[in-house]
């Protein structure tokens, strides 16, 4: 593989912006309406929300031939040892290539005594949720969420370490 992965830098931000922006279409056309989309991730993904992740938050991003391919963004653990998720995604063209694997593997590797890992994905995001299980997630509920007015079937995953 020519993928490598590694911490996010500062000088990263643009690229995880468009991983963000061109994954996010992709996964969630037909599941959430386009503009609503484009608000998350207009404040999701601002310069100056990655800082402020980038501070607060461990993230990793994935290089393939030099170019940042994916990202995958977790919680500091709490004290029962939980991380969370919050963000894995890896552009298109890239997918199915390990690279998601990688980032799950390197990022837990680096969260020291965390004992399980969580992760909601929508109910509708057959791709995404097949990736969790695959890699051992179980699924521990499932909820409905207010998306920015657009309704939301979620499922609460763990991966228990």
């Amino acid at each position: 593989m020519k993928y490598k992965i590694r911490e996010i830098s500062v000088s990263d931000i643009s690229a995880v912006q468009n991983v963000a922006k061109l994954s996010w279409h992709d996964t969630y056309e037909g599941i959430i309406p386009r503009h609503i989309q484009e608000n998350f991730l207009d404040i999701a993904y601002s310069t100056s929300m990655l800082e402020k992740r980038l501070a607060m938050t461990h993230m990793y991003v994935a290089e393939y031939s030099g170019k940042v391919t994916g990202f995958a963004n977790f919680s500091k653990p709490d004290d029962q040892h939980i991380s969370e998720l919050t963000a894995i995604y890896i552009l298109p063209d890239y997918q199915r290539l390990g690279i998601g694997l990688a980032l799950l593997e390197y990022g837990i590797s680096k969260l020291g005594q965390v004992r399980n890992i969580d992760v909601i994905v929508e109910k509708a995001n057959i791709k995404g949720y097949n990736f969790y299980k695959k890699l051992g997630f179980e699924v521990l509920d499932e909820f409905e969420e207010d998306f920015d007015g657009h309704m939301l079937k979620s499922i609460k995953m763990r991966l228990k370490l």
